[in-house]
């Protein structure tokens, strides 16, 4: 069974360090071989890459971007009448991945409407990602990209989020039944929401595209205080045979490299995984 691959995730990870070309240095020096950026865009996507390069990386994943923040938005990809802002999201999104290099696309759903009664505009929203999920995977194939799916707990991190469980996600992606959506599993989140994570695994990894790891509650490293017991996970995919990326999306409890120290130990247990795509 091979080692699973890790990616440093930049827009968490190194907050100690301004800046992405900073931090991206940082993330080569640790050791890690990728990396993925949440919203890439304040940055020139030719300087990224450059720094990406130089530091000896590969990027695997950005997201689409979310549209107004200042009003609340967290992604358009349900939002009713949005429509158009989300097409251009998202080839503002894909002209990026091509200059990074990087295969894979988060499709932001975004967040139910201020005011809004989720069970009275899931419907319509649904409607309006299906449409915008065929779109993409149109826009998307035409590039070689992967669009991903990332179910968001509702719970605690975003009350008002669209696409909250890894069954609504399945479903959702099973009406779409293009092949190059994907579905991303954050398993911070999918404890939150669902628990049985064996279970879940088992059965929607030939769905998956890509893994994000923190601890819950507290969103730390892996190894810190919490319900999730990683070295069982990781073994399970491993054991399953995931042949994607683990991104650490977490909030660093104290300095970044030394809080890494559970990825050395993985590192020594299982060795290093050979690049690969």
């Amino acid at each position: 069974m091979a080692p699973l691959r890790f990616s440093a995730n930049v827009s968490w990870l190194f907050p100690e360090l301004p800046g992405l070309p900073a931090r991206l240095r940082a993330a080569g020096s640790s050791g890690f071989e990728a990396a993925e950026v949440a919203w890439p865009y304040a940055e020139q996507p030719e300087a990224l890459a450059r720094a990406a390069r130089e530091a000896g990386l590969r990027l695997v994943l950005i997201n689409t971007p979310p549209g107004d923040r200042e009003k609340g938005e967290m992604g358009l990809g349900a939002v009713p009448g949005r429509q158009a802002a989300f097409r251009e999201g998202l080839e503002r999104a894909v002209l990026y991945a091509k200059a990074l290099g990087c295969p894979r696309i988060h499709l932001m759903a975004g967040r139910v409407p201020q005011g809004a009664d989720r069970a009275a505009v899931r419907s319509e929203m649904e409607t309006v990602f299906l449409e915008n999920l065929r779109h993409a995977a149109g826009v998307l194939a035409q590039e070689s990209l992967v669009g991903l799916l990332e179910p968001i707990n509702t719970r605690i991190t975003d009350p008002r989020y669209f696409l909250d469980t890894p069954q609504q996600a399945a479903a959702i992606l099973q009406k779409v039944g293009r092949p190059n959506l994907q579905l991303q599993m954050d398993l911070f989140h999918w404890q939150i929401m669902d628990g049985n994570l064996t279970g879940n695994i088992r059965e929607f990894l030939p769905l998956i595209g890509h893994v994000q790891v923190a601890q819950v509650p507290d969103r730390g490293e892996p190894d810190s205080p919490g319900e999730l017991n990683f070295p069982y996970l990781f073994q399970l995919l491993e054991d399953e045979g995931y042949r994607g990326f683990v991104g650490c999306e977490y909030r660093p409890q104290g300095d970044t490299v030394e809080g890494l120290s559970w990825l050395r130990s993985y590192w020594d247990r299982r060795g290093r995984p050979q690049a690969g795509r």
